[in-house]
């Protein structure tokens, strides 16, 4: 499986972590920056990292709270992004939406809890059944 990462300037530091700890656990890291702490704007890196779709099977966006790459990835097409907080919205978001993306705050969440998000997220498949319906309605 191919994990795409993107961030901005205040995810840096989490993203790079995270990129070493996917890499660790054998899953193909695809990094679309930022890679220094340098002020950018969080929407150019999640754009990015979108518009390369084909490069990756699940994306993780990082930025001070998440919710400017949530929002950012949300306006894209074939885009279920949800902010995480906790491993149980990351397996919630994929079994009950099929989140192919997920964003975390860097600022809100510590390196341990965000860990454990993205594996939830890399490893829980989604449900079907009754939730298919719904995520079809997103489009």
């Amino acid at each position: 499986m191919k994990i795409g990462f993107a961030s901005d300037h205040a995810g840096v530091e989490l993203k790079g972590r995270l990129c070493q700890w996917a890499e660790n656990h054998g899953f193909e890291i695809v990094d679309f920056g930022t890679h220094t702490k340098d002020a950018v704007d969080y929407v150019d890196y999640a754009y990015q990292a979108i518009q390369r779709r084909s490069e990756w099977d699940r994306l993780v966006l990082v930025c001070g709270s998440g919710i400017g790459m949530s929002i950012s990835a949300n306006r894209l097409p074939d885009i279920r992004c949800a902010l995480v907080t906790s491993p149980d919205h990351a397996r919630l978001a994929r079994q009950h939406n099929d989140a192919n993306c997920i964003a975390l705050g860097s600022r809100i969440i510590g390196i341990e809890t965000a860990r454990d998000c993205v594996a939830e997220f890399l490893n829980t498949p989604f449900e079907g059944g009754r939730h298919a319906g719904r995520v079809a309605k997103l489009g």
